[in-house]
């Protein structure tokens, strides 16, 4: 049986590629989203685009337009204006389904067993939600995210953008007690690069999707290129999917994550406890190596199957 799934995303290059995968590997229940990537108006227009594309029927719900109490940033330097810069933009022709987010999430937890919530943006909606009813922190079947890391940043020195966007619903989320809360964070999707390659693999699967994806990947692969002179570009989102369809490809270890919402260099610096003897609560399973080659024949497998 496929997981079931709430996708709060901030489409974003890697959320599409995300949202594409798992609407082959899990039942997308609705797409909240968020101001990350770009502000809310542009992701949730990515977001319709998207499940239009894809044909996926799900209800798409506007959440937070800001985090709690830093100011808003976003990812243009990344994803371009539009948040999908690359390919030619579909015209949009869905509506939201709502604009509170956060109260669609609570009622499918309450309304639904084993729901999981993968958010691949900041954290804001989940932790408007804990906030507002902490009785779903019980009732979820787990939270998947994409966010942090157990070394380096990208957004600063040690501060990864979900998690730096929004440092507070990012500290409410990790201190919430989920029984199951699974982190991918840089150390990990840097891992699954893609490449030139990677996109001539895509475009001889030869489909609307895969040309569209294409398409994303190679705007996206040459702002890596010119802002970090390499010739891969990390592949975020979907990690955070995979971490739940294909945990197998994926190697995980416990550990107390706490998250730095004012340091002057390490604001949203996710501290992992790596102590021997740690008196404190393993809250968090960390992911730190993923099967590269296999987790990318997923993905393009999961490409191959739409039109």
């Amino acid at each position: 049986m496929k997981p079931k799934i709430i996708l709060d995303c901030d489409p974003g290059h890697d959320d599409a590629v995300a949202m594409m995968l798992a609407g082959r590997t899990t039942e997308i229940i609705g797409v909240t989203t968020v101001s990350g990537n770009a502000p809310l108006s542009i992701t949730t227009d990515n977001a319709l685009i998207m499940t239009e594309l894809l044909q996926l029927d799900v209800p798409v719900h506007a959440g937070a337009h800001r985090p709690l109490i830093v100011k808003p940033s976003h990812a243009e330097e990344v994803h371009g204006k539009t948040g999908l810069d690359g390919p030619k933009r579909p015209a949009i022709t869905r509506e939201v389904s709502s604009n509170n987010a956060v109260e669609f999430i609570i009622s499918s937890i309450r309304e639904q067993d084993d729901v999981w919530l993968v958010p691949i943006g900041p954290l804001t909606n989940i932790a408007l939600a804990v906030a507002q009813a902490p009785d779903i922190v019980e009732k979820v079947a787990g939270v998947s995210i994409m966010g942090g890391s157990t070394d380096r940043g990208n957004v600063t020195s040690k501060g990864e953008f979900n998690i730096w966007a929004d440092p507070d619903a990012a500290a409410i989320v990790f201190d919430a007690g989920f029984k199951d809360l699974r982190m991918a964070g840089l150390n990990l999707t840097h891992q699954l690069g893609i490449d030139d390659e990677v996109i001539s693999q895509l475009a001889k699967v030869g489909n609307n999707t895969a040309n569209f994806i294409a398409d994303l990947f190679r705007f996206y692969l040459d702002a890596y290129k010119e802002r970090t002179k390499g010739e891969v570009a990390p592949l975020h989102d979907p990690c955070a999917v995979l971490a739940i369809t294909h945990p197998d490809l994926i190697q995980f270890q416990k550990k107390n994550v706490q998250v730095e919402t004012r340091g002057i260099h390490t604001r949203g610096m996710t501290v992992i406890d790596d102590r021997e003897y740690s008196p404190a609560t393993l809250n968090c399973d960390v992911e730190y190596v993923i099967d590269r080659d296999a987790a990318l024949r997923v993905i393009i497998d999961a490409i191959s199957t739409y039109e």
